[in-house]
């Protein structure tokens, strides 16, 4: 496999080949050849979202597929979304300055007490992938630090992880204060982590449970949609 690669010119690949030679390259977290081909389809006056969306986002998507379905694993999702990032990083101030849509935007960190964060990361990374703008505010973060995550970015989705049973239920007491904000109505929440489950989602109050990285860019993704769904009926 490796010497294929080596001896493929991705300049003598068509539109549609090239893009395919992306999603592969992604797969298997190729970042130069990822790099390379982002460069080739810009050169090629492709728009810096057709790239995105196209070669990019629809690569993680097959990721995400094979990851939620037991086929590749953290390591390997790991090394895809490295080769995503090094691809984002060449679109991303071109983005900026076309004005172009993005998916939505999330704030997420780890909840106060918990310094678990190998999921969170990962759920960055993926929802990065799927064309999301991710503020990620780290670990151990106190209801304060969610509160002014949220006022400052102004993002579509909060997102909670915790890794100890003893931390989950600060997840409740971020959501209440959200409440007698009156801001709770404003986000979509979502919460994560091994000791989690959906029927403890629903008790807190959260709007759904997400039991790994390509689950959330999922419900993330649905849950979007339904909400301009609603604006636009409104």
């Amino acid at each position: 496999m490796a010497e294929e690669q080596d001896d493929l010119d991705l300049r003598e690949l068509s539109d549609e080949d090239l893009v395919q030679q992306m999603h592969d390259d992604l797969y298997d977290g190729l970042d130069a050849e990822i790099e390379e081909g982002v460069k080739i389809l810009l050169e090629r006056e492709w728009q810096p979202y057709k790239v995105l969306t196209e070669a990019l986002v629809e690569g993680m998507r097959i990721v995400g597929i094979d990851f939620r379905d037991g086929i590749l694993f953290v390591p390997e999702v790991l090394l895809s979304a490295k080769a995503m990032k090094g691809g984002m990083a060449i679109l991303k101030p071109l983005l900026a300055a076309t004005g172009a849509p993005q998916v939505g935007k999330m704030v997420i960190g780890t909840v106060k007490g918990d310094i678990h964060d190998i999921g969170k990361n990962l759920v960055c990374m993926m929802m990065e992938g799927a064309g999301f703008e991710v503020i990620d505010l780290g670990i151990n973060n106190p209801v304060e630090d969610y509160i002014a995550a949220l006022e400052e970015h102004k993002p579509d989705i909060l997102g909670m992880s915790a890794l100890l049973t003893t931390t989950m239920p600060y997840m409740k007491v971020v959501i209440d204060t959200l409440a007698e904000r009156g801001m709770r109505d404003d986000y979509i929440v979502l919460v994560g982590g091994a000791p989690l489950n959906e029927e403890f989602a629903d008790a807190v109050g959260a709007d759904a449970y997400c039991r790994d990285a390509a689950v959330t860019v999922e419900i993330a993704q649905d849950l979007i949609n339904r909400k301009h769904n609603q604006r636009a009926v409104s």
